[in-house]
C-alpha cells in the first residue's frame, strides 16, 4: 500500500474510542493504511517540591503504549492492522504535524479532560484550523443519546 494513511488521535477516551472506530472503516474502504497516534506530555514541574511529584517520562511513555495498544485491540480486534505511534509532546501538535503526511485526520470531540459545555475539545480546536489535510471530528456522544447503526 502507497496511499497516504489516515491519522487518529487516541487518548482512550470515549470520543476518541468512536475516532479510532470510524477512521478504521474509513481507511478500509479507502485501501489506505491506518496510524493510531498518541501523545505523551511530560509536564514541567519546577520548585522545591517539584522531586515529590515528579514521574519519570519513559514510565508515562509505557502507559501510553499500554494504553494505545489496549484502545486499537478492545475497539478493532486482535487483527487490526493499524500502525501505533506513541510520540512526546503536546497531542494536537503531535496530530498537526502527522497531517502533514497524511491523507485525512480523524478526532473525537472531546478527549479525556474535556470540559462539559464546549463545543470542541482543546486538542480538536486546535486541529482543525492548523491541519495540512482535511479533518474529520466526531461530535461527543452523551450517553443518553439514542445510539443508531454503528455507533
Amino acid at each position: 500500500m502507497n496511499a497516504k494513511p489516515v491519522v487518529v488521535g487516541v487518548d482512550g477516551g470515549p470520543d476518541s474510542l468512536r475516532a479510532l472506530a470510524w477512521a478504521a472503516e474509513y481507511a478500509s474502504t479507502a485501501g489506505a493504511p491506518l496510524i493510531a497516534l498518541t501523545a505523551v506530555e511530560t509536564p514541567a514541574v519546577v520548585g522545591p517540591y517539584a522531586m515529590a511529584g515528579w514521574v519519570d517520562p519513559s514510565i508515562l511513555e509505557d502507559r501510553a503504549h499500554t494504553m494505545l495498544t489496549d484502545a486499537v485491540r478492545d475497539t478493532l480486534g486482535h487483527e487490526a492492522s493499524v500502525e501505533q505511534i506513541v510520540v512526546r509532546g503536546h497531542p494536537a501538535e503531535a496530530i498537526v504535524a502527522a497531517s502533514k503526511d497524511a491523507r485525512l485526520v480523524v478526532v473525537g470531540n472531546r478527549g479525556r479532560g474535556g470540559f462539559a459545555g464546549m463545543l470542541l475539545g482543546s486538542v480538536s480546536q486546535h486541529v482543525v484550523p492548523h491541519a495540512r489535510c482535511p479533518v474529520v471530528v466526531l461530535p461527543h456522544q452523551h450517553a443518553d443519546q439514542d445510539r443508531g447503526p454503528g455507533q
